[in-house]
Formats: C-alpha cells, sequence, structure tokens
C-alpha cells in the first residue's frame, strides 16, 4: 500500500510531465511558426496590395489555442513576432505585427470560448481581426485615417485566409486525435 508521500509525488510527476510535455510543444510550435514567418516573407504578395499576406504562421497560433491554452498561444505568438521582426522585417513589422497579432488572438479566443464556433469561424475571425489590428495602426502611425480605403481589401484577404487555414487546422487536429 502506498503512503500519501508516495501520491503526492506521484501526482506532482504527472504534474511536472505534463506541464513539460506542454513546454515542449510550445518550443516546437514557436519554431514552426517563426519557419513560417521566413517562408512566407520569400513569398512576394506585397507588390499587389500592402499588407496583403497569407499568414501562414496564424495556423500555429490556431493550433496552440486548441490544443494548449490562451496562455501558450499568447507565448508562442509574443515570440513569433519579436524574432521574426527582428529577422525579417524590422521594429515597424513587429510593431504591425503585434497590433495584428494580439487582437487576433484576442478574438479567436474570446470566439473559441463561447463554444458557438467552429475552427474555421474562429480562424476567419481571426484574420479579420489581425488585418484590422495592422490597419489600425498603419493609420496611427502615419496619422492618416484614409488608410481604410484598403479595409474592404484586407477583409477579403483575411476571411480567405482564414477559411483556408481554419480547415487546415481542422484537418491537422482531427487527424492527430486519430
Amino acid at each position: 500500500m502506498s503512503s500519501p508521500d508516495n501520491r503526492s509525488s506521484s501526482f506532482s510527476s504527472k504534474t511536472i510531465d505534463t506541464r513539460t510535455k506542454k513546454l515542449a510543444t510550445a518550443a516546437i510550435l514557436a519554431t514552426l511558426a517563426l519557419i513560417f514567418s521566413y517562408l512566407e516573407s520569400l513569398i512576394p504578395l506585397s507588390f499587389t496590395i500592402p499588407g496583403v499576406k497569407l499568414g501562414i504562421a496564424n495556423l500555429v497560433i490556431l493550433i496552440a489555442l486548441y490544443k494548449l491554452d490562451f496562455k501558450y498561444a499568447l507565448a508562442i505568438n509574443l515570440v513569433r513576432i519579436l524574432v521574426s521582426g527582428l529577422l525579417f522585417s524590422g521594429v515597424f513589422g513587429i510593431i504591425y505585427s503585434f497590433a495584428g497579432g494580439l487582437l487576433s488572438l484576442l478574438v479567436m479566443w474570446l470566439l473559441k470560448s463561447t463554444n458557438l464556433f467552429s475552427i474555421v469561424g474562429v480562424s476567419m475571425a481571426g484574420g479579420v481581426a489581425h488585418n484590422i489590428g495592422q490597419l489600425l495602426v498603419a493609420s496611427l502611425i502615419v496619422s492618416d485615417f484614409r488608410m481604410f480605403i484598403y479595409m474592404p481589401i484586407l477583409m477579403f484577404s483575411g476571411l480567405i485566409s482564414g477559411i483556408v487555414l481554419g480547415y487546415v487546422c481542422y484537418y491537422i487536429l482531427n487527424r492527430s486525435l486519430s
């Protein structure tokens, strides 16, 4: 028969194992998000409409939100934004990504926590929120709200990107559960 001390130590080791697994998963996801950010920096979509991107790094954030929790998704997002900004886009890139990434994550977390929206719906809202966050910062930096003339295009691109990434996330999460 095990003593209470053994039960408490096995509980704490299970808790530590769970935390270690979550931390290792978060580190892998942060690395993957950085790789996706790099790949996205190689795809020249900005020659068409400024600010239009695929947002493939946000796929990792969406997966983290569903597989881990908000705190881990936030940490992964902040690491990705800071490191990829320093490596690929500079200070203004960090500012734009920070605004879009945090607003997007907040909206996705709020919608996910209601249990009323599918992964695709949450992803669509995240894509639109990301573009709204970046547009707000851009209009504040240049002190010109005429930047919102891009809003319909950015909303549409956010919706399309959100749909695609939402379906990919749905597929990945269902494959990992089987």
